[in-house]
């Protein structure tokens, strides 16, 4: 049996990551002169690197590991499928227990309308879907001009051609012909960083307008949905005022717009709901699904998609659309063990009546700090604005990013894994993290926080930007 060599020294495995391994979102450069971080065991909510160090993840790994690390229920439901069926696709008017079994459970859970599944190995793939799907969509119905998909600026669908475009990063448009035509932006919902003067509930109406702006722009005739993630993730855990879903729905709804939710880090019990729609009260016609699904365990996304929208591309011959691995037989039983240990630990409940209010309490306290300019949680989701200047909601004087990238590194110092987005700092820890461990979370965050901001004055780095 071929052995994975975790046992060498951290500096042999290194050498050999630099030497072979290509890493995402990476300076190769800069990781080649430090040396990556090697991690060698997760238990619960915690990591263990190769020089034995016991890290707290409050990331759960990219926002997924919903359950924990070390679920052997998962494990042994993945050994027992590989052994009866380790695969078969899905094409051909072909199917399989675990992917009937898988569908049938999500259009359980989904809000009503929401009751078929086209399934795929990530939330990149699976936005690509969507994109093929709207357009299909509107194309059986006669309206083939409807071809463009509105997202936000800051937004993250994935990091695939499609995904990347639906997407609004900025970074990631800078490589490689980004975006693809077909597909525009608006501004984000981030009151904090970008409302000046306005107070959030005139400021959510008119970020919100700007979608009515840009469709007046485009022509109706010519845009097919708006997507956008509930809470935006990746951009820094950006929660819109309380008036700009609301207002997204109405004008989706007057100007027989699609709307696609993207859950792929909302969904699945992460802002204290199954799905994060539910929580902004947003109707979907689209749900992009993957992370969570399995708790991380094994690759697998998807579409929920509404009766309408799959009953119309249902009816006009075949969608030329699919996955080698879309339903693979061993994610599909892994992703039903996941939401029947949910179902039968009432996690989604604890979440919403023990969790969420515990750390929403604790992670306030953090907004005392000196450096902290913002502390705001929804659901298990958390970010801390980092500013020199409180009072002005102000930017620093140095690059983007240059204090939060300091705060991340005294966050692994003090074993705890906090991201970094420029300069605000967030968690999404496991659902399963207990009050204990929350406490040991905010209690390393702020050590970090004391840390950074010393560095910080004795650099000279908190000064605003003019």
């Amino acid at each position: 049996m071929s052995e994975i060599t975790n046992h060498l020294p951290t500096a042999a495995l290194q050498a050999l990551d630099v030497a072979h391994h290509m890493h995402p979102f990476t300076d190769a450069e800069a990781l080649a002169a430090k040396g990556a971080r090697v991690i060698t065991r997760g238990d619960g909510v915690f990591l263990t690197d190769s020089d034995g160090n016991r890290i707290l993840d409050a990331m759960s790994g990219l926002w997924c590991v919903n359950l924990g690390y070390g679920r052997e229920e998962l494990a042994d439901v993945a050994a027992r499928q590989m052994r009866q069926l380790a695969y078969y696709n899905t094409f051909f008017q072909t199917t399989h227990v675990p992917a009937i079994a898988l569908a049938a459970k999500l259009a359980e859970l989904a809000p009503g309308h929401l009751n078929h599944v086209f399934f795929a190995g990530s939330g990149s793939e699976a936005n690509d879907t969507n994109l093929r799907l709207v357009r299909r969509y509107w194309d059986v119905k006669g309206k083939p001009s409807k071809q463009i998909v509105i997202g936000r600026k800051n937004g993250y669908h994935g990091s695939t051609m499609a995904g990347a475009s639906l997407g609004g990063m900025a970074g990631m448009h800078a490589q490689g012909g980004l975006p693809i035509p077909g597909i525009v932006h608006i501004d984000q919902p981030d009151w904090y960083g970008e409302g000046g003067a306005a107070t959030p509930e005139a400021f959510g109406l008119a970020r919100a307008r700007q979608l009515e702006a840009k469709i007046a722009e485009l022509g109706e005739d010519r845009v097919a949905a708006f997507i956008a993630e509930p809470i935006q993730g990746a951009g820094g855990v950006i929660i819109p005022p309380e008036t700009y879903w609301p207002e997204i729905q109405r004008i989706c709804d007057a100007h027989e717009i699609l709307l696609i939710s993207d859950e792929v880090i909302c969904g699945f019990g992460r802002t204290g709901q199954w799905f994060g729609a539910q929580t902004v009260g947003a109707r979907p016609d689209i749900m992009t699904i993957a992370k969570g699904l399995s708790s991380g365990y094994l690759p697998i996304g998807g579409s929920i998609v509404s009766d309408e929208i799959a009953q119309v591309v249902g009816s006009a011959g075949d969608f030329n659309h699919g996955y080698t691995y879309s339903g693979h037989p061993v994610a599909a039983a892994v992703a039903l063990e996941t939401l029947r240990i949910m179902e039968e630990e009432q996690i989604v409940d604890r979440v919403a009546g023990v969790v969420v209010p515990y750390l929403a309490a604790a992670w306030a306290r953090l907004a005392a700090h000196p450096l902290v300019g913002e502390a705001r949680t929804v659901g298990m989701m958390g970010s801390l604005a980092l500013t020199p200047d409180k009072a002005r909601r102000a930017r620093f004087a140095a690059d983007a990013g240059t204090i939060g990238l300091r705060c991340r590194e005294q966050c692994f110092a003090n074993g705890l894994v906090m991201r970094h987005v420029g300069d605000r700092m967030i968690i999404a820890p496991p659902l399963v993290i207990t009050e204990d461990e929350i406490d040991q979370l905010v209690d390393r965050a702020r050590r970090a926080l004391d840390q950074t901001l010393q560095a910080a004055l004795a650099d000279g780095l908190m000064v605003a930007a003019a």
